[in-house]
């Protein structure tokens, strides 16, 4: 009898525990601040003439930049069947890509860096 006690309470004691960590991760979620873009992102650039084939002519942020690249990359399914990760290249973007046939999604960034002033 002294064992099923024993066991009771402790199967009492685990509900209650588990509500005082969740309601503990509550609060530190609601302290959290909303991260503020950086300036440095947000400055409009002007592209190049090159990649103003592609993304336009307007100045634009490098994310809205990166964002433009990818829909045309989705839209003209440039995006390697195999490994995802590469992007092929089509007549515009080869020279973007400083001629290259075929480019990471990595390197990507750093071949954009040349279009943008």
């Amino acid at each position: 009898m002294a064992t099923k006690k024993k066991a009771a309470k402790k199967a009492a004691k685990k509900p209650a525990a588990k509500k005082v960590v969740k309601k503990a991760a509550k609060k530190v979620a609601k302290k959290k601040s909303a991260r503020k873009p950086s300036a440095a992102f947000m400055k409009p650039l002007t592209p190049s003439a090159a990649l103003a084939e592609v993304v336009g002519s307007k100045p634009l942020p490098r994310t809205e930049v990166v964002k433009k690249i990818w829909v045309y990359i989705k839209a003209n399914k440039l995006q390697d069947a195999k490994n995802r990760r590469m992007i092929n290249a089509d007549a515009k973007l080869k020279v973007v890509f400083g001629g290259k046939a075929q480019v990471s999604m990595f390197d990507m960034a750093k071949h954009l860096s040349k279009h943008l002033k």
